[in-house]
C-alpha cells in the first residue's frame, strides 16, 4: 500500500513524502477454532527459508540473537532486517557501511545478502561490550571474514573510509545522522543507497529529514512509518 504523507521540518516547511507501509499489507487468515471474524483481517507473515547450509547457519544465529539478545540492546525488528537484506542483495552491494553495530543483528541480515554478492561489511561501534557480543555472533554465523568492526566515535573514525560505498546504513545517535550523511554521502556510489533507521515523527532529527528530501541528487522514500521507520535514499546516477 502506498499513500502520500508529510513531515514537518525544522524550517517549518511541510515536505511531501512518499510513504510505503510495507507492513500494512493484510490478508484474511482462517484458522480452525479461531481467527478473524467476518470482515476482519490479519497481517501477512513471512519466513526466510534457508537456500543452503551457509544461509541456514546465519539464519540460526539471527534467530538466536533476536530471541535472546534483544533485551537491553539496540537491534532492529526482524521485518526491518529483512528489508535490509532485500535492499542489499537487490543492488548487488559489494561494500556496505553500517553506523551502529550493537550486537550484530542487522549486520547478520546484511551478511545474508553479502554471501550472495561476495561483498563485505564495515561496521562502526563505540561500545566494546556490544562489539564483543557482535564478534562472537559473527564467528558463530561463519561470517567473520566478511565483517570489519571499527571501534571508537564514528563521527571521527568514518573519516578513515576511502573506498566507494554501495549501501550506507545509519542506526546510531539520531542527532548525528546529518553529520554522517555529510561525511559519507560523497563516498556512496551513484545508484547506491543511504538507509536510516528510527525515522518516525518525534524520533527522527528534522534536519536529517530535510537533508534527504531537499537534495536534488537524492530520491527518498519512507518505509514502516507506523512502526520503527526507515528512510531509503537513492543517490541518483
Amino acid at each position: 500500500m502506498m499513500n502520500c504523507d508529510a513531515m514537518k521540518t525544522s524550517s517549518g516547511l511541510w515536505l511531501a513524502c512518499l510513504v510505503v507501509s510495507v507492513c500494512s499489507a493484510t490478508a484474511v487468515v482462517a484458522q480452525p477454532g479461531r481467527g478473524p471474524g467476518r470482515g476482519e483481517q490479519e497481517p501477512f507473515t513471512a519466513r526466510t527459508l534457508a537456500k543452503d547450509e551457509a544461509e541456514k547457519r546465519i539464519l540460526s544465529v539471527i534467530e538466536d540473537v533476536g530471541r535472546n539478545q534483544r533485551q537491553g540492546t539496540m537491534i532492529v525488528p526482524e521485518q526491518d532486517g529483512r528489508i535490509l537484506r532485500v535492499l542489499t542483495e537487490s543492488i548487488g552491494a559489494k561494500h556496505v557501511v553500517e553506523i551502529g553495530t550493537s550486537v550484530g543483528y542487522s549486520a547478520l541480515w546484511f551478511c545474508l545478502a553479502l554471501e550472495r554478492t561476495d561483498g563485505r561489511l564495515t561496521t562502526f561501534e563505540i561500545d566494546e561490550g556490544r562489539a564483543a557480543l557482535a564478534r562472537e555472533n559473527f564467528r558463530r554465523a561463519g561470517v567473520t571474514n566478511r565483517v570489519t568492526i571499527v571501534m571508537g566515535d564514528a563521527h571521527q573514525t568514518v573519516l578513515q573510509l576511502k573506498e566507494p560505498i554501495d549501501l550506507l546504513f545509519l542506526d546510531a545517535d539520531k542527532e548525528g545522522y546529518v553529520d554522517y550523511l555529510k561525511k559519507l554521502l560523497p563516498l556512496v556510489r551513484p545508484g547506491g543507497l543511504v538507509v536510516a533507521h528510527n525515522i518516525t515523527p518525534g524520533m527522527a532529527d528534522p534536519r536529517y529529514i530535510e537533508a534527504i528530501t531537499s537534495d536534488p541528487n537524492l530520491e527518498t522514500i519512507f518505509l514502516n512509518l507506523h512502526a520503527s521507520g526507515i528512510s531509503v535514499s537513492l543517490k541518483k546516477r
